[in-house]
């Protein structure tokens, strides 16, 4: 080697090697979130999404300062156990979820990885945390509060129909909150002077067979609650309620997007963009137990205009005033 190209490589190797050395650190700083999805990604998407831009604004952007590791159960709920227990071998700083069941997964798979939850049902008759303002524990999160608004939908389904007399919730039967929520929309009924059938569903099946018995029953509309197994099955719904002739009620936007009838609900995309926000702070060091479960402050109450003239049903102007949003 000539004494020239030498001193040439030797001048250039302090550059580069700290370039190398930088790279190294980075992708070692890199923090992990893992996300622990209860239905398939396509269905996941419209939750990560706002997840991400909550994550942005506390200063972390996937790809640059932050990975996060997917894991999606495809609507089956046995499998959520060895998924969240391999984001624990994953070693990753926080698990970020959807729904009851993977909330109860990962509680059950870590006591040391921080854990992010959005759930309908209440945080504290779940086991997940001590109590709303102060969690304890690894865990924390979002709660939509989507269970508590039975009767609020049923009031709504009542105005759009007043002749109506006959209507039905369905619920899951293994939801821990069913069996308050069902007292709740008939003590509201009870008010309304309305009957109010309830229906159990599990799987898809169940559904199908509960719409089949809806005219045998001579049920005239219909409430579909919140949470598992309903959330993950959305067009299915819209699509017998609509093959059936039963005006139905939903507890978040996505249905009616999908082609339901109404919604009222807390805004789940907020809902997301706070966990991301909350997944950032823990992040930068902050505990969960002591950040207190963030509660929807906000509800919208969506018409989708076009299936309610697939339907044939009239929506009162009053109605159509409320709405925060009108799909048509």
């Amino acid at each position: 080697m000539r004494r020239r190209d030498f001193i040439t490589l030797l001048g250039g190797a302090p550059a580069a090697l700290p370039l190398a050395a930088r790279a190294q650190q980075q992708q070692a700083a890199m923090s992990v979130v893992g996300w622990l999805g209860s239905e398939t990604r396509e269905a996941e998407d419209s939750r990560v999404v706002p997840f991400r831009e909550g994550l942005k604004e506390g200063g972390y952007s996937e790809g640059q300062n932050v990975t996060i590791e997917y894991r999606f159960a495809d609507g089956h709920y046995d499998r959520l156990p060895a998924l969240a227990a391999d984001l624990v071998h994953r070693q990753v700083s926080v698990i970020a979820l959807t729904g009851q069941p993977a909330a109860l997964a990962a509680k059950a798979a870590t006591t040391t990885i921080s854990i992010i939850f959005q759930v309908a049902d209440d945080p504290v008759q779940l086991g997940l945390v001590a109590s709303l303002s102060r969690p304890g524990g690894n865990i924390t999160g979002v709660s939509t509060m989507n269970l508590e608004l039975g009767p609020k939908r049923l009031g709504l389904l009542v105005e759009l129909m007043p002749g109506a007399t006959r209507f039905a919730v369905l619920v899951n039967p293994n939801s821990p909150s069913t069996e308050a929520h069902i007292a709740d929309v008939r003590a509201a009924a009870a008010i309304l002077g309305v009957q109010v059938e309830t229906l159990m569903a599990k799987t898809n099946l169940d559904i199908d067979a509960n719409f089949a018995s809806l005219g045998q029953k001579r049920v005239e509309a219909l409430l579909v609650s919140a949470g598992p197994p309903f959330g993950q099955r959305r067009a299915q719904l819209a699509t017998l309620a609509a093959r059936h002739g039963v005006p139905t009620i939903y507890p978040d936007r996505m249905y009616a997007e999908a082609g339901g009838l109404m919604s009222y609900g807390s805004n789940v995309i907020e809902m997301y963009r706070l966990a991301g926000i909350y997944t950032g702070r823990i992040l930068k060091g902050e505990n969960p137990a002591e950040m207190p479960v963030i509660q929807a402050a906000k509800f919208e109450f969506i018409i989708n205009i076009h299936t309610a003239k697939l339907l044939g049903l009239d929506v009162p102007a009053t109605l159509l005033a409320r709405a925060d949003e009108v799909i048509d």
